[in-house]
């Protein structure tokens, strides 16, 4: 069996990367990222968790391609609810372009039930030292559609569930003993961040064992909002279809790139506007 690739930040391993799971179609099979960890060795995301086995570390997943789930689990349908439906494709990993100590460079495809290409993507990952408590995952991608036709993203909210759930893009499944606390430079709690266009959204938690860890998110690209969730369970999502349809016209692309900051320790305000000040500096 080949050994999975790994991200690292000079000796330390900090991601292992799964770019072709052997997962139930129900799971919605895609490359993730699990274990993510800090500089200390603190797991800061979940694979397979109880409440959401489908929920794989971090990837990308949309709900709703053009009427594919390539985000795993039930799908909701307007007027009806979660239900079941054999309508589940996959993100598959077609080929490397790059691999180092620190990078990852891919080509996948979005593909439907029929192995039909919904989409195109290149993936780039990195990981970058940033302090001797701080390390930064750089994510960058591009999403191409067919010549022929646009390709639509939709999200539960979009086919009528209420309750800020717009969920669907760029999503990290944290780990926490107990609820996390989630804040932006001006606000406070789920419900303030939920669908907020905030320049950041940082989470801290206990992680299984005691250590505590920040996690920073950067990177809203037009027309994007942050899903966020503590209480049901700890996640956080680059929603490309939030409250509206989200859609990449035909041949063209959809660029995206994000940054998480990945921490030791409880980070607050002032140390995490230092920290992104001196990214936006460098």
């Amino acid at each position: 069996m080949t050994e999975e690739p790994t991200l690292r930040v000079g000796d330390v391993e900090v991601a292992r990367y799964v770019p072709h799971p052997d997962l139930d179609p129900r799971h919605g099979p895609r490359p993730y990222l699990h274990p993510v960890r800090t500089l200390a060795g603190t797991p800061v995301t979940d694979a397979f968790p109880a409440d959401h086995v489908w929920h794989l570390g971090a990837s990308l997943a949309v709900q709703d391609v053009d009427g594919t789930n390539l985000w795993g689990g039930r799908t909701y349908v307007r007027g009806i609810g979660y239900t079941w439906r054999h309508d589940h494709g996959v993100i598959a990993h077609t080929g490397w372009v790059d691999r180092g100590p620190d990078r990852l460079d891919h080509e996948s495809q979005w593909r439907d039930r029929d192995g039909h290409v919904l989409l195109t993507e290149r993936r780039r990952l990195g990981a970058v030292p940033v302090a001797p408590d701080v390390w930064r995952l750089d994510v960058d991608y591009t999403l191409t559609a067919p010549a022929d036709r646009d390709v639509h993203l939709g999200s539960p909210a979009t086919n009528g569930r209420p309750g800020g759930a717009g969920y669907g893009g760029f999503f990290w499944r944290a780990v926490a003993d107990a609820e996390p606390s989630v804040f932006t430079a001006d606000s406070e709690g789920e419900q303030a961040a939920n669908g907020s266009a905030a320049p950041w959204v940082a989470m801290t938690g206990v992680a299984p064992g005691g250590a505590a860890y920040t996690l920073v998110f950067t990177g809203l690209g037009p027309g994007d909002r942050w899903f966020v969730r503590t209480a049901m369970y700890p996640g956080v999502c680059v929603a490309f279809a939030f409250d509206r349809p989200a859609v990449v016209p035909a041949g063209k692309d959809r660029p995206g790139r994000h940054a998480v900051l990945v921490a030791d320790g409880t980070l607050d305000r002032v140390r995490i506007a230092a920290l992104l000040d001196r990214r936006e500096g460098a």
